[in-house]
């Protein structure tokens, strides 16, 4: 382990790394619930795709493990499969044949991008400052995320507010979603208390004391499952299952019944997405980690990318919507993860999940919630790096990291941080800050926008 992986250089250990990957994998398992019915409502086979994502999620992980040596996890990207169910086979009527064409050749694009430094250099030009700020936002995107997942923040005619506990006694939903919200609640305490407490393995620790709360809850009649709602049993259903077959997803590309100039469109704007998504979130943790040197560089950076766009294409052929980096690999870096044995067990847990998937997916999100949002809180240290009295670095800065939980969006946080950065200081004469692939990026990033809301 230690040549392979270098732990003491990276100051960690074999235990660590194996907790933090574990955290990692429960905190993102949610995707192997969600992606297949997804994907089912564009009329794929649900277990197939779950059978592609966690296979597909694997391959990925193992790749970034053994290259790039990070603890960043992989898998069916959220938003990203949102786009091939509900736009590509939903609004614009095409087959899913040809959205995972869509997504073969996106991830092929991607291998030659990273090969030849496209994105490892539009990754560096992006400055330090910036990286501070993609983090802190992405802290408050993923912190805010936990709120709704536990349905503490609800949607309201304000856009958004508090859960109301009076309300949902009136309806009669109190013993599901109002007890689930108070789980959540407690479940944050719990893991605040653990991590003030410097206690190994807190996050995973705080998920596990939530859950086992909630099956108490059920077990004494407080907790009452109601399916139809979206709130299910807290129990597993059993411990193994057999794998179901990914025949009818299995290399089921297609280019038929599309003009290439619709192809072209609806692969690029998947290539967009996911580009600065994943670089948002590579950006996010490797500042959390501390692993960005004096520069703001990451050493190993193409080697992420490359395993990023590997994955979407091996995703693509197993039948499965596009393969990223997940933001929720700073679950495993907050805990201690430092090395490419975090991915590879979480990697190696996806590949259990075939056969284990009763006991994975009865995780509640009321139980992952909690890490989230105190991952969140972690990710926003980061913001005492960014110099407020610098207020050409820092208005940028500013409006990055507000963008990404107020727009939700990682990509859109990076795009208007860019496109301020770059119009502050070439209009107060700091052009010497700007290099060249900053012009670059502004000018497609001001593009993207006058034709997405022209």
């Amino acid at each position: 382990m230690e040549k392979l992986f270098k732990l003491k250089e990276h100051h960690t250990d074999v235990k660590t790394e194996v907790i933090a990957g574990i955290t990692t994998f429960t905190t993102m398992a949610y995707i192997l619930a969600v992606n297949p019915n997804m994907l089912g409502d564009a009329g794929m086979d649900a277990g197939a795709v779950f059978t592609a994502t966690a296979l597909a999620s694997f391959v990925a992980c193992l790749m970034m493990g053994l290259t790039a040596n990070l603890p960043f996890a992989l898998s069916a990207g959220m938003g990203l499969n949102a786009y091939f169910a509900y736009t590509i086979c939903g609004q614009m009527g095409y087959s899913w044949h040809v959205a995972l064409a869509a997504v073969f050749v996106e991830g092929l694009l991607f291998i030659l991008l990273s090969l030849t430094n496209v994105r490892e250099a539009v990754f560096n030009a992006i400055p330090k400052t910036l990286k501070f700020a993609v983090s802190v936002g992405i802290g408050l995107f993923i912190a805010f995320s936990g709120l709704q997942n536990a349905h503490i923040v609800t949607d309201s005619t304000t856009l958004v507010s508090m859960f109301s506990f009076k309300a949902s006694m009136e309806a009669g939903t109190f013993r599901s979603e109002g007890i689930t919200v108070l789980l959540a609640s407690a479940g944050v305490l719990i893991t605040a208390i653990l991590l003030i407490k410097k206690v190994r393995g807190n996050i995973l620790i705080g998920i596990g004391a939530t859950w086992i709360l909630g099956i108490i809850c059920q077990l004494t009649g407080l907790y009452v499952p109601d399916p139809d709602a979206g709130f299910y049993s807290l129990l597993p259903s059993g411990i193994f299952s057999m794998p179901a077959s990914m025949a009818p997803t299995f290399l089921k590309m297609s280019f038929s019944g599309i003009g290439i100039m619709d192809f072209i469109t609806i692969m690029l704007a998947l290539l967009f997405v996911d580009m600065f998504d994943t670089i948002g979130t590579v950006i996010g943790c490797a500042a959390k980690a501390d692993m960005l040197d004096e520069k703001g560089k990451l050493p190993e950076v193409r080697s992420i990318l490359l395993s990023d766009a590997v994955g979407t294409t091996v995703g693509a052929v197993f039948g499965t919507s596009t393969v990223t980096t997940f933001v929720e690999s700073s679950a495993g870096i907050a805990h201690g993860g430092r090395t490419g044995l975090t991915t590879i067990v979480t990697g190696f847990l996806f590949l259990l999940s075939l056969f284990l998937s009763p006991i994975f997916l009865a995780v509640p999100s009321f139980a992952t919630a909690p890490a989230l949002i105190i991952v969140g809180f972690m990710m926003m240290q980061q913001i005492v790096k960014i110099d407020m009295e610098e207020l050409s670095e820092a208005i940028p800065a500013f409006i990055t990291l507000i963008a990404m939980p107020f727009m939700y969006s990682i990509s859109a946080g990076i795009s208007l941080g860019i496109i301020s950065y770059v119009g502050i200081n070439l209009f107060i004469g700091k052009r010497e800050r700007i290099s060249p692939l900053m012009y670059v990026l502004t000018v497609l990033f001001v593009l993207k926008y006058m034709m997405l809301y022209s």
